[in-house]
């Protein structure tokens, strides 16, 4: 055993430092997202088995594929001021204690979403699992598209929700997804600038990393910022919501363009942190308007 990963004296409680393996704030996005996909793809009576059945799964599913990235990521966590204290490079969990944790959680997600919703949501958890943790994760070392293959199974958690409610991957559940791939685009950009330094100590390859002044940085935000505004239209223009959502569809998405262009003319933190906070309180705002006005 590796000196490094002894299991030093616990300032901070059990269920807190799962609660930070698991990435409690990020499973309550992963949630809210396929709340608003199983929502939208629902038709009838409300089965509340079916949807308490489907968040617990995918609950479960993202808290183990965020301890295993966890898991794989320690040494490098323990590079960055942001995530040297989390529970394994702080040392106050041992190493297969959180791979346990994330195995077990991954496995028994998958499961209850096999015989309690339906086969392809547990396929498409178990997806989910194997890009962030396998794929995405080491690629971070490697390559700069690595935020590309990020968003996918970020982007994934409302497709699931879809096909729990329907069982099949129809036209409305890939517009979700799409909504959420193009919406993380802007949000991480704006979060690796901020914290470019720390990605390159660490060696992570990152955009930002290689763009000292932001200029890439800021302009592929805007680019996909303008993408987000196109792809958010889409349920207004193919009849899964009303005209008000399409308005307000519009004006969030000329909000996050304006902070965007922002960014481009004052590439400093301050704009990236606006940019960041308002990708935060955009997508709550859109999903709420398109579960207000679906039709």
């Amino acid at each position: 055993m590796n000196s490094t990963e002894t299991v030093a004296a616990r300032p901070a409680s059990l269920l807190g430092d799962l609660s930070e393996l698991s990435k409690a704030r990020l499973s309550f996005l992963v949630l809210l997202t396929t709340l608003v996909g199983f929502l939208l793809g629902w038709r009838g009576p409300m089965n509340y088995t079916l949807l308490f059945s489907t968040l617990l799964g995918t609950a479960l599913s993202a808290a183990g594929a965020s301890a295993l990235n966890q898991w794989l990521e320690r040494d490098l966590d323990a590079l960055m001021a942001r995530t040297s204290d989390r529970p394994l490079p702080a040392r106050r969990m041992h190493p297969s204690d959180a791979l346990l944790f994330g195995l077990l959680c991954s496995g028994s997600g998958v499961a209850i979403l096999a015989f309690l919703a339906n086969p392809l949501t547990a396929l498409l958890a178990g997806l989910t699992i194997l890009v962030y943790a396998a794929l995405y994760t080491p690629l971070k070392r490697f390559t700069e598209l690595n935020t590309l293959v990020g968003a996918i199974p970020g982007a994934l958690p409302p497709l699931l929700g879809w096909t729990a409610a329907t069982d099949h991957m129809g036209l409305g559940g890939w517009v979700l997804f799409l909504i959420l791939w193009f919406w993380q685009m802007p949000h991480f950009l704006a979060i690796a600038w901020l914290y470019r330094d720390q990605y390159a100590a660490a060696g992570f390859k990152m955009l930002s990393t290689r763009d000292p002044d932001g200029w890439s940085t800021a302009w592929q935000a805007l680019i996909y910022s303008i993408a987000l505004l196109a792809v958010s239209l889409l349920p207004g223009i193919l009849g899964m919501a009303s005209p008000y959502y399409f308005f307000a569809a519009l004006a969030l998405g000329a909000a996050m363009i304006h902070l965007a262009v922002a960014f481009i003319r004052n590439r400093s933190d301050a704009a990236s942190r606006r940019l960041f906070f308002a990708s935060i309180i955009y997508l709550p705002l859109l999903l709420g308007a398109l579960i207000a006005f679906a039709r």
